[in-house]
C-alpha cells in the first residue's frame, strides 16, 4: 500500500478518535450545566406567567419578540456600517449569525457573494501570511547578522515561533480592548478572541451588538474590523507553516514514487530497436512490447553492403527466424570446451589481412 494511502487511513482514524474524545470530554463537562439551566428558566417561567397571568400563546409570542429584537440593539444592522461587518463575517467564513438576510435576493446575494469572496479572501490571506513570514525571516536575518551569529538564516522553528507568537500578542491585546469596550471578563474576551480568529464564529458572544455601537462608536467599529483582519492574516501565516507542511507531504511522495519508477525505467536501454536488459540480454522488438524468453528475431533480407558486387543477394524472400530460449549467460553447454593440446592449431605463416579497396565500402 503505498504511502499517500496509509497517511490518509491513519488521518481518517485518527480525526474521527479524536471527535469521539472531544466529545465525551464535552458531554462530562457541559450536560450536567445544561440541565440546571434548563431546570431554573423553567421555574421561571412558572414565576412569570404565574405573576402576569401569561397564556402560553402569549408566552411564545413573546419570546419570539425578545429573540428577534436582539440584533436591534446594535442600531441598524444594514446599514453600511453594520452591512461591511455582515460581508466580513461572510468573506471571512467567520458568520457569527447575529444578523442575517430575511429576503430571497439577499440571501441569494449572499451565496453568489461567498461564492466569489471567500476564494478571494483564502488567497489574500494566505499572501499575506507568505509576506509575514518573508519579514518575520529577513528580521530575524538581520538580528543575527548584527549579533555576529554563525547561523544567520531562519530556520522553519524560528518562523514558527515568531507567528506563535505575533499571534499570542494579538489575541491578548485584543482581549484587553474588547473586555473594556464590551465589558465582557478578561477571560471571554480571550474566548472570544480566539473563536474569531480561528473563523469558528459560534455567535454566542458578538461584539459591537450594543449601546448602538454601529452608529455611535466609529472608532470601535474600525477597530474590530482592524483587528478581525489583522489578526486573520496572523493566523494565516501559522497556517502556512504547520498545515501546509502536511498537506504538501502527499505531493512530495508522490514525486518520489515517479522517481523511483523512472529509475526502474533505467534497467532497459533501447539501442536500435533492441532492447538490452539488466542480465544482459538482448530482445528484438518495439519498445512496450512484452518479451518472454522465448524471442523470434526476424532478420530483413536487405543486404547492408552498398557496394554493386552483389555479395549478398537482394531481394531473396528467404526469412530467417532464429528463437532465443535461454538467456546468453545460460547456453555455455552448447559451446565445446577442449583441453590445450587437443586444439589444432594452424602451421606455417600467418596469413596476411586482406586488403581493403577504396571503392568497395560497406555502411551499417
Amino acid at each position: 500500500m503505498k504511502k499517500q494511502n496509509v497517511r490518509t487511513l491513519s488521518l481518517i482514524v485518527c480525526t474521527f478518535t479524536y471527535l469521539l474524545t472531544g466529545a465525551a470530554f464535552f458531554d462530562a463537562l457541559e450536560s450536567e450545566t445544561e440541565s440546571k439551566r434548563k431546570i431554573v428558566l423553567q421555574e421561571i417561567q412558572v414565576i412569570i406567567r404565574r405573576k402576569y397571568n401569561i397564556s402560553d400563546e402569549d408566552f411564545r409570542i413573546l419570546e419570539t419578540v425578545v429573540m428577534k429584537s436582539e440584533p436591534h440593539r446594535a442600531g441598524q444592522q444594514w446599514k453600511f456600517t453594520g452591512a461591511f461587518y455582515y460581508a466580513t463575517t461572510v468573506l471571512t467564513t467567520i458568520g457569527y449569525g447575529h444578523s442575517t438576510p430575511s429576503t430571497i435576493t439577499g440571501k441569494l446575494f449572499t451565496m453568489m457573494y461567498a461564492m466569489i469572496g471567500i476564494p478571494l479572501g483564502l488567497v489574500m490571506f494566505q499572501s499575506i501570511g507568505e509576506r509575514v513570514n518573508k519579514l518575520s525571516s529577513v528580521i530575524i536575518r538581520s538580528v543575527r547578522s548584527s549579533l555576529h551569529c554563525k547561523q544567520t538564516t531562519a530556520s522553519e522553528l524560528d518562523l514558527i515561533c515568531v507567528v506563535t507568537f505575533l499571534s499570542s500578542l494579538t489575541i491578548l491585546g485584543g482581549a484587553a480592548a474588547f473586555s473594556r469596550y464590551e465589558g465582557w471578563s478578561y477571560f471571554d474576551s480571550v474566548y472570544y478572541c480566539f473563536i474569531t480568529l480561528t473563523t469558528i464564529g459560534f455567535g454566542d458572544m458578538v461584539a459591537l451588538q450594543k449601546d448602538n455601537a454601529l452608529s455611535q462608536k466609529p472608532e470601535y467599529v474600525m477597530f474590530s474590523l482592524i483587528f478581525i483582519l489583522f489578526g486573520l492574516a496572523i493566523v494565516a501565516a501559522s497556517l502556512n507553516l504547520l498545515v501546509l507542511r502536511f498537506v504538501t507531504m502527499n505531493t512530495e511522495d508522490e514525486r518520489r514514487d515517479e522517481a523511483q519508477a523512472i529509475q526502474a525505467l533505467a534497467g532497459a536501454v533501447r539501442l536500435d530497436g533492441d532492447v538490452i536488459t539488466a542480465n544482459g540480454s538482448i530482445l528484438s522488438g518495439q519498445i512496450g512490447h512484452h518479451c518472454t524468453e522465448t524471442t523470434s528475431l526476424d532478420i530483413d533480407d536487405t543486404s547492408v553492403c552498398s557496394c554493386p558486387c552483389g555479395c549478398i543477394p537482394t531481394n531473396s524472400r528467404h526469412r530467417y527466424i532464429f528463437t532465443v530460449r535461454r538467456s546468453p549467460t545460460q547456453i555455455r553447454h552448447l559451446l565445446p570446451v577442449l583441453p590445450m593440446h587437443e586444439l589444432h592449431l594452424p602451421q606455417g605463416p600467418i596469413l596476411p589481412p586482406p586488403a581493403i579497396y577504396p571503392n568497395h565500402r560497406a555502411s551499417i
